[in-house]
């Protein structure tokens, strides 16, 4: 990829950062939105959000949310203040350790359980524990999680708990062969479970298309294909059965557009960038991502749940706030998403999660869901 090329790339993030901080996404009247009895006005008079932050005692964001032993439980990454110079590759992004909520139903109030794991108690992890998940098993739970080794490469890592609120205590090692960030571990019906992770640009996906690390220069653009290649693939693989390994070697997951063709790397509107996420109804399979500098959460849907997907919308339209990160979940007879924007800070890199209901239409696709409107 050539250097202008990086350079409208360089411009289009902070272009489009300074955007979102300032302003929301103007809607058009034909989006189907899930609005209704939620929707609050905040203390900026310009601008409505659909949700309103579910904690206010600290910045939190990536909201990985599930429902063990009949509870929901939020695992989020702990946003923080920093000296860290901000960057194309998220630097600013400081994150060090993670916190568990729950709620003991949808409209009750959430509950911190405090700190379950510091990045002082990871022997491999110099920094940036971004974005986790969680997983149970036989009664054991498990805490995914990214962050950077002493060669500043992202690993996933694992931490074990004997109750879904921690402490977690760390694995000595990441995963074998694990890369990236964005973690997310996905039970089959049939108790298989799968782990989907990978982030392109400050994620390092770009930089494992050879099979192993490999940078050709600074910028996280340097690595990625040609516009019109097929987009960098996230990854799945099995879980092995005591959970703290991969259970096979990781495979790409294909996502096709609706004429059955790979989507193209220069299709930023559709094309995988992070924060991936399985749900299932029913016989399909939906698999959810952040498209990015796009910022929409967008998903494709398949028959297994290695795919292939077929790219069928936009479940979320842009938050407040440069990033997009979502889950999803079934509470009894309704199905949520769970997300963040910056309504409380302002700021790109101190998030605030949020939930909202999720409604899948009589023909298998999702209503989309509009976060946030100008007045």
């Amino acid at each position: 990829m050539n250097q202008l090329h990086n350079n409208l790339k360089s411009a289009l993030i902070f272009g489009g950062m300074m955007v979102l901080f300032s302003h929301c996404q103007t809607k058009t009247s034909y989006e189907q939105t899930t609005s209704g009895d939620t929707t609050k006005t905040a203390g900026q008079d310009s601008v409505q959000y659909l949700s309103e932050p579910l904690s206010t005692d600290h910045f939190t964001a990536d909201p990985s949310a599930h429902v063990f032993e009949g509870n929901i439980y939020v695992y989020p990454s702990h946003d923080v203040e920093t000296t860290v110079k901000e960057d194309d590759s998220g630097a600013h992004f400081n994150m060090m350790d993670y916190h568990v909520y729950s709620m003991e139903s949808p409209e009750s109030a959430i509950r911190d359980h405090g700190k379950v794991l510091d990045i002082k108690d990871v022997p491999w992890a110099k920094r940036q524990m971004w974005a986790p998940d969680a997983a149970e098993k036989d009664g054991n739970y498990y805490l995914y999680f990214p962050a950077k080794d002493r060669e500043d490469i992202f690993r996933l890592g694992v931490a074990v708990a004997d109750n879904p609120t921690g402490p977690f205590k760390a694995q000595p090692e990441p995963i074998k062969d694990s890369f990236s960030i964005d973690p997310a571990v996905f039970e089959d019906t049939d108790g298989t479970h799968y782990i989907y992770w990978g982030g392109i640009w400050g994620g390092q996906l770009q930089k494992w298309r050879t099979g192993k690390y490999l940078s050709t220069g600074d910028s996280p653009f340097a690595d990625e294909p040609a516009d019109d290649e097929p987009a960098i693939a996230p990854q799945v693989a099995k879980l092995s059965d005591d959970m703290l390994q991969f259970g096979e070697a990781p495979k790409d997951i294909l996502i096709l557009d609706q004429e059955g063709e790979p989507i193209k790397a220069g299709d930023h509107e559709k094309r995988f960038f992070e924060a991936a996420w399985l749900h299932k109804l029913g016989e399909t399979y939906y698999f959810s991502y952040s498209t990015g500098d796009t910022h929409n959460i967008a998903y494709a849907t398949g028959d297994n749940p290695y795919g292939p997907f077929t790219y069928q919308g936009v479940i979320l339209k842009p938050v407040q706030g440069w990033t997009n990160h979502h889950s999803i979940v079934k509470v009894e007879d309704q199905w949520y998403i769970f997300y963040h924007d910056t309504q409380l800070s302002g700021k790109t890199h101190l998030r605030n999660i949020k939930m909202a209901k999720l409604t899948h239409k009589p023909d298998g696709t999702i209503a989309t869901i509009t976060p946030v409107e100008e007045l």
